[in-house]
């Protein structure tokens, strides 16, 4: 009986979260920007535009796990996109205080100034260097084709020096501070020294106090100021620079290096603590009506992605109540056949469309145009009355005048970026304090306002708390992909990645920020999206027992399967073929492959036995108020020692988050060869066979879900698949053949005969 409720409590789950996980595709909604209609409409004949003002966020921590080219690469893209120059501002925050990040950014300016008009010359694509020279040949679409050959050859030898300027920052730093420590320091300090003689504010090469990870002063520094509103074309070519800019404008948007305050005692919030400082210190030096994210691996690979975001946030009819307009990720050096399902089409091209009929898609972390009023906590137009006051307590948002007084002039969206105020002691200090780590005390910062604190998915919560205060979303796809970036092909990083999902998601169902506590502004079917978005990992815990059946089997030789067999049969046979079917269709509709479809089918059955069963056990643990799981960050691809392409595929990192889903392998392939030893040895008759028949087919199919898996663990051995088929049909063999010794001797079929030897017993032959 304990088995058969299992089974059917089991039952009317899975089919409770397969109805929940319809609930988001029943309207799906394709809606597609019309760049002509706004650039008609907002730029003007003389070169300037009308467009609204745009602030691009972008994070990182580590120059070694994540590798500072990836971040120099993405801020070249976001300088080069295709948006008034003057109406968008980039602003890097370096949330290690590393002098790398800051003599890397320094380095990229002075290359932006090349790169950046060669781009707008020749109308190139994608423009991150990195990508766009890893592609041989691309259409040519600029006006100088008969420049286009030399150009391109100067700027990849520049590029060559420019990552060449980069790696040698990690001894040139190191040397740089040791000759100024002879001469400069105190005796015992061994500082860091900045290029212009000063010591670094932020963490040194050798930590000290006040000069620590965790322990350091805030930075701002404007590295490449606020442009003029008028074109500023560049010079001819000459022999200190061959190529010709004489037709190209040269301005290049605002960059601005940020480094927080840290300091002991204070919990920093990790990323989402770095974005709201980010939206401070913009809102008092640029305040742009819009902002748009980015983690540090992704670039901007389409250069009109930026125009086809505000093409939704000012549009007439669902514009102004539009908080975020959220793109899908798409990534670069993924191996071909996905074996990860890092693509995770399924997701982004159909959950996240089928949202965008109700209200639109959640927020995923990165390559998300926010409306600034928005992440204020700012009530919608449409719930908000027209005489009602943009700020309503200044308690909420810290004690910091200036930057409370720009929250109402934020609230335009068509403004533009004004000119920035010159960086005087003022400025600097107003600067300083909204950095501080004490600024968020008593406010409500990372609660109502900015991004949400004390949760590992803090942007699923993000976006959830501005639908549930009535704002909605939009889902935007274009071709070329708007943004792209990397993600982990090594099997354990992936699995990490997750957990961390998954558990987050389960804090979130059980906390204050569950979906079904919203209230009356958060659409019923959304509600049930963010219910099955939330909840989902609870599905494992019955999966688990499905996969673990045959355990059962293998000991007892009873098989459960319902009566009558026939009826049964036909049944599950209508269930799976309809199930298929509406697969197919949202493969269809979606513009998905059925490889996208498969990988993700098998991976969910993977995350179910290693990571979502942890992501139940860490938030029962935090139920009783004990210390739940840790989430370990996803570390980046990094480029490998060697010249083989895809090498932390094959790259094996034990966890003990790999056994579960062993485990589950090793149950089922030993139920097939125990199966097999009892229909050869164990005189079952025809309807034992026949049941048996059902369980093996289960069985097949959970290794073939598994079978990505298998791979991970073979490491180099997976280059070759059919070895692991090999290695399982031996693994049959001799189970087949240990269970049916075991049976013989149960039966007294085989007799051992043993000699005695200095107290032991040795078997000598054995016969039946």
């Amino acid at each position: 009986m304990f088995f058969w409720w299992i089974s059917v409590i089991g039952d009317f789950w899975f089919g409770v979260s397969w109805l929940l996980n319809q609930v988001a595709k029943l309207k799906p909604i394709k809606r597609v920007p019309d760049l002509a209609l706004l650039q008609q409409q907002f730029d003007l004949p003389d070169g300037n535009s009308n467009l609204p003002g745009l602030d691009v966020f972008i994070n990182t921590v580590d120059p070694i796990n994540e590798p500072m080219i990836y971040t120099m690469n993405a801020i070249l893209s976001i300088l080069a996109a295709d948006y008034p120059v003057d109406k968008h501002a980039c602003y890097l925050s370096d949330d290690g205080g590393s002098i790398i990040h800051y003599d890397g950014l320094l380095e990229t300016a002075k290359f932006a100034k090349l790169w950046v008009p060669f781009c707008r010359k020749h109308s190139i694509e994608p423009r991150a260097p990195e990508s766009y020279f890893a592609v041989k040949s691309r259409p040519y679409a600029g006006s100088a084709p008969e420049d286009f050959l030399s150009d391109h050859r100067y700027m990849s030898r520049e590029y060559d020096e420019f990552k060449v300027r980069l790696d040698a920052l990690f001894t040139i730093i190191p040397k740089r501070s040791d000759a100024y420590n002879q001469t400069h320091a105190e005796e015992g300090v061994k500082a860091t020294w900045m290029a212009d003689g000063t010591e670094w504010p932020g963490t040194w090469i050798d930590p000290s106090e006040n000069h620590k990870k965790g322990h350091h002063a805030g930075i701002v520094q404007v590295m490449l100021n606020h442009p003029s509103n008028q074109p500023q074309l560049g010079l001819p070519a000459s022999t200190d620079s061959p190529v010709d800019f004489s037709n190209v404008d040269v301005r290049l948007p605002m960059l601005v290096y940020i480094a927080r305050e840290k300091r002991p005692g204070y919990d920093h919030q990790k990323k989402a603590g770095a974005m709201n400082v980010q939206l401070r210190v913009s809102a008092l030096l640029t305040n742009a009506p819009f902002i748009i994210n980015f983690d540090g691996d992704h670039y901007v690979n389409n250069s009109k992605a930026f125009r086809a975001g505000i093409c939704f946030m000012l549009d007439r009819r669902e514009g102004d109540n539009t908080a975020f307009v959220q793109f899908p990720q798409r990534f670069d050096d993924v191996d071909p056949t996905d074996r990860y399902c890092n693509h995770n089409r399924v997701f982004f091209d159909a959950t996240l469309l089928g949202l965008n009929g109700i209200q639109g898609p959640s927020y995923v972390g990165t390559g998300c145009m926010f409306r600034r009023v928005a992440l204020y906590g700012v009530d919608p137009p449409r719930w908000r009355p027209d005489d009602c006051n943009i700020v309503d307590s200044s308690k909420k948002f810290g004690n910091l005048d200036s930057f409370i007084s720009s929250i109402p002039i934020a609230a335009n969206q068509e403004r533009s970026i004004i000119s920035p105020p010159a960086l005087e002691e003022s400025i600097l200090q107003e600067l300083s304090d909204a950095m501080a780590c004490a600024y968020e005390d008593g406010t409500d910062w990372g609660k109502d306002v900015g991004w949400v604190y004390n949760i590992a998915t803090e942007d699923v919560v993000t976006g959830f708390r501005l639908h549930r205060t009535g704002w909605r979303s939009m889902y935007c796809r274009m071709e070329p992909d708007a943004f792209r970036g990397t993600a982990p092909i090594n099997l354990t990083e992936r699995l990490y990645q997750i957990l961390r999902w998954s558990g987050g998601s389960l804090e979130m169902f059980f906390s204050h920020n569950c979906p079904l506590l919203a209230g009356r502004r958060l659409n019923f079917m959304q509600r049930i999206a963010y219910v099955n978005m939330t909840g989902y990992p609870v599905t494992s815990v019955f999966l688990l027992f499905y996969l673990l059946f045959p355990v059962i089997w293998i000991f007892r030789g009873i098989f459960y399967i319902q009566k009558p067999f026939p009826t049964y049969v036909l049944y599950l046979v209508i269930v799976i073929f309809m199930s298929e079917m509406i697969g197919m269709v949202e493969i269809k509709w979606a513009g998905l492959t059925l490889l996208d479809w498969i990988r993700n089918e098998q991976f969910y059955i993977i995350g179910a036995t290693a990571v979502y069963p942890l992501a139940v056990l860490h938030i029962v643990l935090k139920c009783f108020g004990l210390k739940g799981v840790s989430f370990k960050l996803t570390a980046k691809q990094v480029a490998s020692s060697t010249s083989e392409k895809f090498a932390e595929l094959y790259d094996v990192q034990w966890a003990p988050l790999l056994f579960p889903t062993i485990v589950v392998i090793a149950v089922n392939i030993c139920a097939i060869g125990a199966a097999i030893g009892k229909a050869l040895f164990g005189g079952w008759s025809l309807m034992q066979m026949g049941d048996a028949s059902l369980g093996l087919v289960f069985n097949v199919w959970i290794l073939l879900l598994i079978y990505p898996f298998a791979l991970g663990i073979m490491g180099r051995w997976s280059k070759r698949p059919y070895i692991l088929f090999i290695l399982i049909v031996i693994s049959f063999v001799i189970i087949a053949l240990a269970d049916i010794a075991i049976q013989a001797m149960r039966s007294g079929s085989v007799q051992l005969h043993f000699r005695r030897s200095g107290g032991a017993n040795f078997p000598t032959s054995w016969g039946f």
